[in-house]
């Protein structure tokens, strides 16, 4: 039942995420030795979110994390943002992720690099775990004029 419950929340986040003229829809890819994927939506140009999966983990540990972030620095070619959020399973507590995304190349804008330094408070085992990743992001929706 436990199970079930989680594969209901994430399919709820998921159905949440409609994709309209006003916002952006993204994928992403942190790479680390808890490599994730994740999927996020821009709701205005200073906040988004995104739901994330840990890929590194076997099925029965499939651990979704979701994240509401906060641009702190939000320029052109780079961004750098606070976010506050929570995960489930393998790791179960709050995370904070804290990351500079760039995007190095003016006429491949759909694509971003980023680097994030995540501290994990794992209320499971009452560690924290800082995390650190970097990765690749891809834009389906182009930017709506300023």
């Amino acid at each position: 039942m436990k199970k079930a419950y989680k594969v209901l929340v994430l399919s709820g986040f998921l159905a949440l995420v409609p994709i309209t003229a006003f916002t952006q829809l993204s994928i992403s890819y942190y790479s680390s030795n808890l490599s994730k994927i994740g999927l996020a939506y821009d709701f205005s140009p200073r906040f988004w979110t995104e739901v994330r999966l840990y890929s590194d983990t076997d099925i029965s540990n499939i651990t979704p994390e979701v994240v509401f972030c906060f641009n702190l620095v939000n320029r052109e070619f780079h961004k750098v943002y606070l976010g506050l959020g929570a995960n489930v399973n393998y790791f179960t507590g709050f995370v904070m992720p804290i990351g500079v995304q760039f995007t190095p190349f003016e006429k491949f804008g759909r694509f971003s690099l980023h680097i994030e330094l995540e501290p994990t408070l794992d209320l499971a085992g009452e560690d924290v775990i800082i995390q650190s990743s970097w990765g690749i992001r891809y834009k389906f929706l182009k930017s709506k004029p300023s």
